[in-house]
């Protein structure tokens, strides 16, 4: 009988819990208010035509790449950072080697690390989730071939400094140094720019977060011009679909609506923190579009209750080090007007409300 390779067999699978989501999204930290009208009407005039070809990606990979201030060269278009991360295990991985990832993180990096037969070596943050760089820097070694990096993190929101990217560039000169920025537009800072001095260094973005186009599964690799080449080696002549194709150029000319949307979250953002102070709910800052909240032993409740009243927000007590977590995506003004009055009557329910500080 065929069976897959072990490794395969034996991998942890990565299931997001994506069935029955009725309600408002506030636990997949989407755009909750859609991509940019004039992309959806780009999206409506689609031609026949345009769908019976073979998606052409150079065109828009030099368009991506100049609006990036970077040579065509230095971009790969792929199908949404999952692609990006997966193309880079296996591009630099082989079974005898390690990769280093920070947690808690985004899991996908563990599942397409391990699939290769690589060993996955977690450096875990602390208990106010802030960068573990000296317990990264320790786990570097000579089978060191990948170390991933999420910042802004999921699900914490936490950030690592341009600094200590570059520290860990130069500590591991032969290591593929992934920088996931996938919540860039909520944050702000970057390390895009510092590709060209560090050939090891690779940086991630995406359009499903602010621009509203997870759907479309479109996403970003940027890298020295060596390492990029190396990626196209193992990555489909077509892997970015046609209509993610046709859509980005019209998205990328709309900034304004993505900066409208960042601003809005980043006071939604605020405006939730207030709240949660003012019902002495714990939480950690957050450079993203959520916030990650310490509800304790009652996380499987508060979960269950705010979905009771139409709100859906994401358990995260499972990822290292999140016992007892809940994260809430930040919604639109109008969209924060429905979740907050849910959030406190669940709060006084489940009596999560620190009296003190009320």
């Amino acid at each position: 009988m065929l069976k897959a390779r072990k490794t395969v067999l034996n991998l942890r699978e990565y299931h997001p819990p994506l069935a029955g989501r009725t309600g408002l999204r506030l636990d997949f930290n989407e755009n909750t208010e859609g991509c940019s009208p004039r992309v959806l009407e780009r999206i409506r005039q689609i031609t026949p035509d345009e769908l019976s070809r073979y998606p052409e990606r150079e065109a828009v990979e030099k368009l991506v790449a100049s609006r990036l201030g970077l040579m065509a060269e230095r971009v790969l278009l792929t199908n949404g950072v999952d692609e990006a991360i997966h193309l880079l295990c296996e591009a630099y991985l082989d079974p005898t080697d390690e990769a280093i990832v920070v947690t808690p993180t985004f899991g996908i990096y563990e599942v397409f690390a391990e699939a290769t037969g690589a060993r996955v070596i977690r450096a875990q943050c602390d208990g106010e989730f802030r960068f573990p760089l000296e317990a990264t820097l320790r786990a570097i070694n000579s089978q060191t071939r990948l170390i991933a990096v999420a910042s802004p993190n999921n699900p914490t929101g936490s950030v690592a400094t341009r600094a200590e990217i570059l520290q860990i560039c130069q500590a591991a000169p032969d290591t593929a140094v992934l920088v996931d920025e996938a919540y860039y537009d909520f944050h702000g800072d970057t390390v895009l720019p510092d590709i060209s001095d560090a050939q090891n260094l690779f940086v991630a973005r995406t359009f499903s977060k602010a621009y509203g186009l997870a759907g479309l599964r479109a996403g970003i690799l940027a890298g020295s011009v060596p390492q990029i080449k190396s990626i196209r080696r193992v990555s489909s002549p077509y892997n970015v679909n046609a209509v993610a194709l046709l859509a980005l150029p019209t998205a990328l000319d709309d900034a304004e609506y993505v900066r409208n949307y960042a601003a809005q979250i980043k006071k939604g953002r605020q405006r939730l923190a207030g709240v949660l102070n003012a019902l002495g709910i714990g939480y950690w800052p957050s450079h993203a579009n959520f916030l990650l909240l310490y509800i304790g032993s009652q996380h499987h409740e508060f979960v269950a209750a705010m979905r009771q009243r139409g709100i859906l927000v994401r358990d995260r007590s499972a990822d290292p080090g999140c016992d007892g977590c809940v994260r809430i995506t930040i919604g639109t003004a109008e969209q924060m007007d429905q979740a907050v009055p849910a959030l406190e009557q669940v709060a006084m329910e489940l009596g999560l409300v620190r009296a003190a500080k009320v």
